[in-house]
């Protein structure tokens, strides 16, 4: 039994601001964080390791000792996936993760400015060798670009049959039962997963992602 990843719907489900995740197959914790650290826009990063620490300690950790300018990853591995959780200053940091999925490695980005109020919709992204495979608006709808699901053609059409076989888009859903409903469709498809305990209450292996 997993925690899937269902459970990212719900308001504030990792920290104030939504949340940043990404899930990769055939790379470990290390090499997560180097990838990610390059595919960062603007100057160069520095991994920089500060130990295991809980959401809240790094956190506090970003507001006293980096005035919350830098990005920060909390690390860990879920039976076959390896997981990087956002905090910080990661919204908009990235414009794509296929170099990270480079040498056949499965990489899942997915996240949600949840205090944004332009409002930016949830994401989710699946790159795999150095290519988009599939890549969507979790509310499926207009506010921002394409209302369908993009990609591969063997990976995307099937993504977007099994969403309308869970019936959607329903535009006489909410938009957090939509986005609640997407996760749900992909987390099955994929067998994705996030140990939400973990993530929440536990101390991780942390870094920082240090510009200059």
């Amino acid at each position: 039994m997993t925690d899937g990843i269902t459970w990212l719907a719900a308001p504030r489900a990792v920290a104030y601001g939504g949340y940043g995740v990404v899930l990769a197959r055939g790379l470990d914790e290390e090499g997560l964080a180097s990838r990610l650290a390059e595919a960062a826009y603007g100057d160069r990063r520095t991994v920089r390791p500060l130990g295991e620490l809980t959401g809240v300690d790094l956190i506090e950790e970003l507001e006293y000792a980096y005035d919350s300018e830098e990005m920060a990853l909390r690390l860990g591995r879920d039976g076959a996936w390896v997981f990087a959780v956002m905090y910080g200053l990661w919204q908009g940091e990235f414009e794509s993760l296929e170099p990270v999925s480079r040498g056949g490695a499965h990489v899942f980005h997915l996240e949600f400015e949840e205090e944004n109020g332009k409002p930016v919709p949830p994401f989710f992204r699946y790159f795999h060798d150095g290519r988009v495979m599939c890549d969507l608006n979790l509310h499926l709808d207009r506010s921002w670009g394409s209302a369908g699901v993009e990609g591969d053609p063997g990976v995307a059409p099937h993504v977007e049959r099994l969403l309308a076989e869970a019936g959607l888009p329903d535009e006489s859903l909410p938009p957090r039962g939509v986005h609640r409903t997407s996760l749900h469709v992909l987390e099955r498809h994929f067998g994705l997963s996030l140990p939400r305990a973990r993530v929440l209450e536990e101390s991780l292996p942390a870094v920082v992602l240090e510009t200059g």
